[in-house]
């Protein structure tokens, strides 16, 4: 980095704002590949989830060198298990994907959030050519030759690219006038980890209610997070109990699978909804994670969408730097947009009209969406197909 005196603002070709996995990686990558970046992130805040992550985002990681620190704690998904609420009028065929049938040894890994961000956090701090600026952005403007941000403690940085990863309701985002389209689900989703008397054989397994999806999946040795997606007034109920009074809620759906179950950590409870930025760039700015895209927890799809954006953002802008032009300008940010488009929009909605399948109750619908999971247990080619392309757009 250098420091003008007429401005007296530190000078890089990137700026990183947002400290989640989207935008430590996105820092960590567009550094690994030569461009000179500030990441600007206060410390995150503890965060008790896990993340799937698909082989895709485990792949990006081995590229980065932070794999291996992770491995021995992540645990694989080697089949994911889909089962249809009995209770429904007209239910689906069970279903099991499992990761051999496309050549894979697992699908992907569950890792605890907290041990991604640490791994991710301690490979930006040994990598050259990238700071990090444990403060808030306080400031942003974008204008036609590049972005500053003033951090809270009123330090000046200017970058000819600004990269936004600063959650939903992102600053960089607004600041670069992107337009967002916004919706709500009236459901929340329960979040927990579980031990349990049974094996779960490395299956991560998806029941599918009314309410919405009960996902358990694997944790180590005989435990497995939860995300149990219902509607607002059970959810609030549901964390409202004492652990051993949650454990049997949980233990009706979950003990003819996994055994007796225990409560094995914290429960944080989140209120459903879906985000869409207008655009995923402009010139000087781009969005990654969910400062562009938001979406329920299903199919493991955001967090992997996300490290994708980012996979992307340093691609683009390290190809710029190399070929001696501007990162931020409207070029490479166009090759940006053409990049995450189509992937971002079509997991979008496909994750929007899963979610939106389950709520309803209408007999065609459901008559419509057992027909589609018999064709898929039924025919190889196509499930095989979508097991490909729910790892990675293009397939694997």
């Amino acid at each position: 980095m250098t420091r003008t005196t007429r401005t007296q603002a530190a000078e890089a070709d990137a700026i990183v704002v947002g400290g989640g996995p989207a935008g430590l990686l996105a820092a960590l990558l567009l550094a690994r590949g030569g461009v000179d970046t500030v990441l600007v992130a206060p410390p995150a805040p503890e965060d008790h989830r896990t993340t799937g992550l698909l082989a895709g985002s485990v792949a990006i990681l081995e590229r980065a060198g932070i794999w291996p620190a992770l491995r021995p704690a992540a645990a694989p998904m080697r089949a994911i298990r889909l089962i249809d609420d009995g209770g429904r009028r007209i239910s689906g065929p069970e279903l099991v994907f499992r990761a051999a049938e496309i050549g894979l040894d697992a699908f992907g890994h569950n890792v605890a959030n907290r041990d991604l961000v640490a791994a991710l956090a301690e490979a930006v701090a040994a990598t050259p050519q990238l700071r990090r600026v444990a403060d808030i952005a306080a400031e942003i403007r974008i204008g036609a030759g590049g972005a500053t941000v003033r951090t809270g403690g009123g330090e000046m940085l200017r970058g000819r690219l600004v990269v936004g990863a600063d959650g939903r309701a992102s600053a960089v985002r607004a600041a670069a006038g992107i337009g967002v389209r916004r919706w709500g689900y009236d459901q929340a989703a329960l979040v927990t980890t579980l031990r349990h008397a049974r094996f779960h054989d490395d299956i991560s397994t998806e029941i599918h209610t009314a309410a919405g999806p009960f996902t358990l999946v694997p944790l180590g040795d005989r435990r497995s997070s939860l995300v149990w997606v219902t509607r607002p007034a059970e959810a609030k109920a549901l964390a409202a109990l004492d652990d051993a009074a949650l454990a049997r809620a949980i233990g009706r759906r979950a003990e003819p699978i996994l055994g007796a179950v225990t409560v094995d950590g914290p429960r944080q409870l989140f209120p459903l909804s879906g985000l869409a930025a207008r655009r995923l760039a402009v010139p000087r700015a781009a969005l990654v994670g969910e400062a562009a895209h938001a979406l329920p927890p299903i199919g493991a799809q955001g967090l992997n969408l996300g490290f994708r954006d980012a996979d992307a953002v340093a691609e683009v802008a390290a190809a710029a730097v190399r070929a001696g032009t501007d990162p931020g300008a409207a070029a490479a940010m166009a090759r940006y947009e053409a990049r995450r488009r189509g992937d971002v929009a079509s997991r979008s909605a496909g994750v929007d009209l899963l979610n939106r399948s389950l709520l309803t109750d209408a007999t065609p619908a459901l008559a419509l969406r057992a027909l589609a999971l018999q064709a898929v247990k039924r025919v190889a080619p196509l499930r095989r197909l979508l097991m490909r392309e729910g790892i990675a757009p293009g397939g694997i």
